[in-house]
């Protein structure tokens, strides 16, 4: 498979999940709209039906949508980030480069849908919040420490029980990133995807949106180093889960 093949899929199964995880969010927020308060709950299984469509999308390509999954197959030694498309320098920069593309394509397309919505907002946290996530209780240590177990818990069980996303199944990735979000999405939003916090983030910051109010780049970071050492950490982990249990149950 070229790795034009693959830039394109990934850019539009991260276009798709961030246009509809976005929205999902916008929905709630927003001033005015059908779903507004809504509630998490609304946005946590939002953001899943967002990974499931992504992930058919993006099939072809592994549907990686995701840095920090991309990062775990490369640490866990994969010979292959999908079928026919070998891990080396440049696939790893393709995928990385296309789910960034991808998720400020999406963002964007999400603020063309909500534009009279986003006008109308008073509130520029809410704004913000369509297209980043932010933390309950903002503390540097607390906030990292969260999105590494988000992100842990996110690449290991794709690595433990399916090799790649699509060979997990899009149902599975879907109810697991909802399990995620219910669980674990308290504290941050659980980015667990530093292209879905970043790409919506630059978005936010270049979009002439009414009112916006700062993007928060001095809590940027977080949502993305996080995911990406909880990425890592999952891809080494996993390396060993298959010594460690037979060892177990014997």
């Amino acid at each position: 498979m070229s790795l034009g093949i693959v830039f394109l899929s990934e850019v539009f199964g991260t276009m798709m999940l961030t246009l509809l995880g976005c929205g999902v969010v916008a929905n709630v927020a927003l001033k005015g709209t059908k779903g507004n308060n809504g509630g998490f709950l609304m946005v946590t299984w939002g953001w899943g039906i967002a990974v499931f469509a992504g992930v058919f999308v993006a099939a072809k390509s592994g549907a990686h949508l995701n840095p920090a999954v991309t990062l775990g197959l490369l640490v866990n030694g994969k010979p292959e980030y999908a079928p026919g498309v070998p891990v080396d320098f440049a696939s790893t920069l393709t995928y990385f480069g296309a789910e960034l593309l991808g998720a400020f394509l999406g963002a964007v397309v999400c603020w063309l849908a909500y534009k009279q919505h986003f006008d109308e907002e008073p509130l520029a946290a809410n704004k913000l919040g369509t297209f980043s996530t932010g933390p309950a209780i903002r503390s540097t240590p607390w906030n990292l420490i969260t999105e590494i177990i988000g992100t842990f818990v996110l690449v290991f069980v794709i690595l433990t029980f399916g090799g790649t996303p699509s060979g997990l199944g899009p149902l599975a990735v879907a109810l697991l990133v909802v399990g995620i979000g219910v669980s674990l999405g308290g504290p941050t939003g659980y980015a667990i995807n530093p292209a879905r916090d970043l790409g919506p983030r630059i978005a936010h910051a270049v979009l002439p949106i009414k009112g916006k109010g700062t993007s928060d780049w001095a809590y940027s970071w977080i949502p993305v180093v996080g995911p990406l050492v909880g990425g890592a950490l999952a891809g080494l982990v996993a390396l060993w889960v298959p010594d460690i249990m037979p060892a177990l149950a014997g």
